[in-house]
């Protein structure tokens, strides 16, 4: 961010990731070299680098270390003194560094950018299997100091291959999404470690019953669409209980055998076209067939299989709990993982709201509470007053941290969207504005190479918010630099 929902879980695609390692200065240097594009031009680099990371941060005597990835992408650097911008991986592997709007803004800062994969997700798994026991050291604390840890690895490795000591460039925290609220905490958490923090679609509201999220769902997709989806989520509860396995074969979702399974992926196949700034892929074909008076869960299922299935690419099987259950590492691992940080600290439940709901009535509280104990065990729920008091929600007292939202992104009212001198908000508000278009452009799923907002219905909404970003980046940056410079952290 399913029944780690895919929304829920997919809240992760505006970063997917971008992070990295410092090879010879001589390399540093050639900033004309693009050998580690690849060929599609989709990531700036792809080449893995590794580190070891302590297990435990929080334990005294466990002193034991996984292998995290990470990546770095160094041919906009400034040597000796360009900036380090870290981005921040969140709920999903890391398979390289993105190039979205990050590289431009790497290339306008003269900045290396690297990346670490968050624990357990992709290849940085501390156990061979994620059986729930092994999920205790799974959290965004224990992330958190991961950060800390890597920034000083880094930084220390950047030194050697300078030949200097004690010297700290000025660091800058980027994320999106979860990573985005991972971005602002940290620089609440560890303000001496970062001049700042980019929180993109920031989640640093932990919430129970989340019904703004399908009431902005409704509002994006405007009053005929709205309408249609509505009479649309009636008509199949109609059919569920008349002849559930004939509708779950037209969406060839056979085997979510419980209904509020099946009503999940349903619902998350509405929220993802205007999540990701694809509203017309959904609200054309289903108003279209409303007018003509069409067999509307004939048209949504068209919708469903053919986009969200096909061209988004999503696995049904991941709102199967049966298959949440599962401990051995695959590559749908990310939403038993996901669901567990649902299910211990941020909630996020996508209920429905009580009245002039979307998404069906059966998505409720209880559902979500009986999955986190059927997947994980008794016990498990999420704790959102502990993760609120401690973060500050949107109460959050940091400093230098710049917050971005998108009109029509749900997740946004779980960010924090009131602006102060030191924590400044900017909404970009067009048509086609999801998650993340700030650093993803328009669409911000399937990726535009480096975050292009020719696409997006208002293209200088987004450059607007750009320009502010940068002047606060700028700003806090040139801070750091003549307040720190020469300072030493280790």
């Amino acid at each position: 961010m399913k029944p780690a929902s895919a929304s829920l879980l997919l809240l992760f695609l505006c970063f997917s990731c971008v992070f990295a390692f410092i090879p010879h200065r001589t390399l540093l240097l050639d900033n004309n070299n693009n050998n580690n594009l690849n060929e599609e031009g989709k990531y700036l680099t792809t080449k893995e680098l590794w580190f070891n990371q302590t297990l435990d941060h929080f334990s005294p005597y466990d002193h034991r270390q996984f292998q995290q990835r990470y990546y770095e992408f160094l041919d906009y650097f400034r040597i000796p003194d360009g900036p380090v911008f870290l981005v921040i991986g969140g709920e999903a592997p890391c398979n390289g560094i993105v190039n979205d709007y990050i590289g431009v803004l790497a290339k306008k800062f003269g900045a290396a950018v690297v990346s670490l994969e968050h624990r357990y997700y992709g290849v940085s798994t501390p156990f061979d299997n994620l059986a729930t026991e092994n999920l205790k050291y799974l959290s965004s604390k224990q992330a958190l100091f991961d950060l800390a840890v890597f920034r000083q690895y880094y930084q220390n490795s950047l030194n050697a291959k300078l030949n200097r000591t004690g010297v700290e460039n000025p660091w800058f925290f980027i994320g999106g999404s979860y990573s985005g609220a991972l971005s602002a905490w940290f620089r609440l958490k560890f303000p001496h470690l970062t001049c700042g923090s980019l929180a993109s679609s920031a989640v640093v509201l932990a919430i129970q019953d989340f019904v703004e999220f399908d009431q902005q769902i409704g509002e994006s997709a405007g009053p005929e669409c709205k309408a249609a989806l509505q009479e649309t989520t009636q008509l199949v509860e109609s059919k569920l209980a008349a002849n559930g396995p004939a509708l779950r074969a037209t969406f060839k979702a056979d085997d979510l055998i419980v209904d509020g399974d099946f009503l999940y992926y349903l619902a998350d196949a509405a929220v993802i076209a205007f999540q990701y700034g694809n509203p017309d892929k959904l609200c054309k074909p289903m108003v279209d067939a409303k007018k003509a008076g069409e067999d509307l869960v004939e048209a949504y299922a068209k919708y469903v299989n053919e986009y969200y299935a096909g061209t988004f690419g999503v696995n049904v099987q991941i709102y199967d709990q049966e298959y949440l259950k599962k401990t051995e590492i695959n590559e749908d691992s990310s939403s038993r993982l996901w669901w567990f940080q649902v299910c211990t600290e941020v909630g996020y439940f996508q209920v429905a709201p009580s009245n002039d709901s979307i998404r069906s009535s059966k998505i409720d509280t209880q559902y979500h509470l009986d999955l986190c104990k059927n997947v994980f065990g008794d016990g498990v729920f999420p704790d959102i007053d502990a993760t609120n008091i401690y973060y500050g929600g949107t109460k959050i007292a940091g400093s230098k941290i710049v917050f971005t939202n998108g009109s029509q992104d749900p997740w946004r009212h779980a960010s924090k969207q009131t602006s102060s001198t030191d924590l400044p908000s900017y909404l970009i508000k067009c048509n086609n504005c999801g998650h993340c278009t700030d650093l993803r452009g328009c669409p911000q799923s399937p990726l535009v190479i480096e975050g292009n907002e020719k696409n997006c219905s208002s293209p200088d909404a987004v450059h607007k918010v750009r320009q502010k970003v940068q002047e606060d980046m700028d700003l806090w940056l040139s801070e750091c630099i003549n307040t720190d410079t020469g300072r030493s952290f280790i």
